[in-house]
C-alpha cells in the first residue's frame, strides 16, 4: 500500500471534508460555468466545494483510496464532480483546457518534478486562466503542523515569482495563521499563497 493509500485510510477524512481557508477567500474569482482542474485533490474537499459554486471540476490524485473518498464525499454532497485516479508525473495533461487550477498544499514533489508540474499546470491554464496556489514556507519546518519535511519541498516568494514569471502574478503573499484541516494540517502554520493569471 502507497504512502498515500495508507495515510488516507478509514472512515475519517485526513484533511477534513471543509474547503481549503485560502481556496475559500478566492470565492468572487469563481464563477459557474467555469472549467476547474483540483491537482493532487486528495479526498475531494476542495474540488467538492470547488463544484457546489458551480465549477465543472476535475478531480485528480494518485490514490485510489483518496479517490474513492472523494466519489464518496461528492454523493454526500449531492454534487457531480469528475474524479480520475493519476500519477500527476505521468499525467497526459490537458493543453489550454481549465478556466481554474487549484493547486493546494501540492509540495509532495522535489525540485525537479515541481518544476515539471508547474510548467503543465501552466500549459493547462486557458489564456486568462488563474492558478489558485497555496503551500508552506521553510518556516513550516518549525511549526510541524502538516506538510512535507523536506525544505527543498518548500515554497519561498523569490521562487514562487520565479516559476511563475510568465504569467501576471495578481497575488502573491507568505503569512503565519492558525488552519484546522483535519488531522493533516492543524495549528499555526507558515503559509504562502499565490494567484496567478495565464497571459492571454
Amino acid at each position: 500500500m502507497s504512502i498515500w493509500n495508507e495515510r488516507y485510510k478509514g472512515c475519517e477524512y485526513h484533511f477534513g471534508t471543509e474547503p481549503n481557508a485560502f481556496l475559500l477567500s478566492q470565492r468572487d474569482r469563481l464563477k459557474p460555468g467555469m472549467s476547474c482542474l483540483a491537482v493532487a485533490d486528495g479526498e475531494g474537499r476542495n474540488g467538492v466545494w470547488l463544484s457546489e459554486q458551480g465549477l465543472d471540476v476535475l478531480s485528480v490524485d494518485s490514490s485510489c483510496v483518496a479517490v474513492d473518498k472523494a466519489r464518496a464525499l461528492a454523493l454526500l454532497r449531492g454534487v457531480t464532480m469528475e474524479v480520475e485516479m493519476a500519477d500527476l508525473t505521468q499525467w497526459v495533461w490537458p493543453e489550454n483546457r481549465f478556466d481554474v487550477v487549484a493547486a493546494i498544499f501540492i509540495q509532495f514533489a522535489p525540485p525537479v518534478l515541481r518544476d515539471q508540474m508547474f510548467a503543465r499546470i501552466r500549459r493547462s491554464l486557458k489564456p486568462g486562466g488563474v492558478l489558485l496556489l497555496q503551500g508552506y514556507t521553510p518556516r513550516q519546518l518549525e511549526y510541524r503542523t502538516g506538510g512535507p519535511s523536506q525544505a527543498e519541498n518548500l515554497y519561498t516568494d523569490a521562487m514562487l515569482r520565479a516559476a511563475f514569471s510568465d504569467m501576471d502574478i495578481l497575488h502573491l503573499v507568505g503569512h503565519d495563521d492558525v488552519i484546522n484541516e483535519g488531522a493533516g494540517h492543524c495549528g499555526m502554520s507558515a503559509l504562502i499563497d499565490l494567484v496567478a493569471r495565464k497571459i492571454a
